[in-house]
């Protein structure tokens, strides 16, 4: 999956440029996820700005990597268009990941 990435302030800032995170995509998402991870990165925002749809499997990669992260750092979302934002409520994982409107915000709310 081809992600564009940065680093703000220790916060690290992932952007997948895919469309879709669905089970084609997300194993080698979760494979990318992980090596950041592995490399230190512990707080994380997730720019959902130009991901148009999310199965169950991106929710797991995404919930696998909160747990990865979650005794040192957190992950936080950010630009999730409805149609995305809808999965996370319908399965109440909206309650679990706070999302933010910007890019900005979510950096700052570290």
């Amino acid at each position: 999956m081809e992600l564009t990435t940065y680093e703000k302030d220790s916060i690290f800032v992932v952007k997948p440029k895919e469309k879709r995170i669905d089970s084609n995509s997300a194993p080698g998402f979760k494979k990318e996820m992980i090596k950041f991870i592995e490399e230190g990165k512990k707080n994380i925002v997730l720019n959902l700005s130009d991901v148009d749809f999310i199965d169950s499997s991106g929710l797991g990669v995404i919930v696998s990597i909160l747990k990865r992260v979650r005794k040192e750092g957190d992950i936080k979302l950010c630009c999730a268009k409805e149609s995305v934002k809808s999965v996370f409520e319908l399965t109440k994982l909206d309650k679990v990941f706070e999302f933010f409107y910007s890019e900005e915000e979510a950096v700052d709310s570290f």
